[in-house]
């Protein structure tokens, strides 16, 4: 059996991404990252946007705690986070166009949809991501 190498992070209705919140979400990927990739446990670099909860005083404080370096994110540029020029365009067409009924169903598509993420797939994200910041830091921003 293949080993199991996706963190899973599951909301509440209602619940909010929050300080709180995050970090619960950024110990575990610490954590999973230690298990799963030991050979970049100690050197691993964390690209997040400027979201308030990525950047409140307790986030940036544990982040220095555990030595996790931090790409920044310069503002107003979505065009350099993989979620929104890769993610959920892949999302978005696997969605347009229908009607799922429950909460329950449209969660149950997109972790169908995300799990059909190849290796290639990410590789080719990871590229386009590199590529990005490449034009960013020659054109200056």
């Amino acid at each position: 059996m293949a080993k199991d190498r996706r963190l899973s992070v599951r909301m509440i209705a209602g619940e909010t991404v929050n300080q709180t919140f995050y970090k619960d979400v950024l110990e575990r990927l610490q954590k999973r990252v230690q298990r799963v990739r030991r050979d970049i446990a100690d050197d691993w670099v964390l690209h997040h946007d400027n979201a308030p909860a990525h950047t409140a005083l307790s986030i940036r404080e544990f982040l220095v705690k555990k030595t996790i370096s931090v790409l920044p994110h310069p503002p107003y540029s979505p065009d350099l986070a993989p979620c929104d020029f890769y993610l959920y365009t892949k999302l978005k067409s696997k969605l347009k166009g229908h009607h799922f009924g429950t909460t329950e169903n449209i969660q149950k598509i997109v972790t169908e949809e995300l799990h059909t993420q190849t290796e290639k797939d990410f590789q080719y994200c990871y590229d386009q991501w590199k590529k990005r910041w490449n034009h960013y830091i020659t054109s200056q921003g």
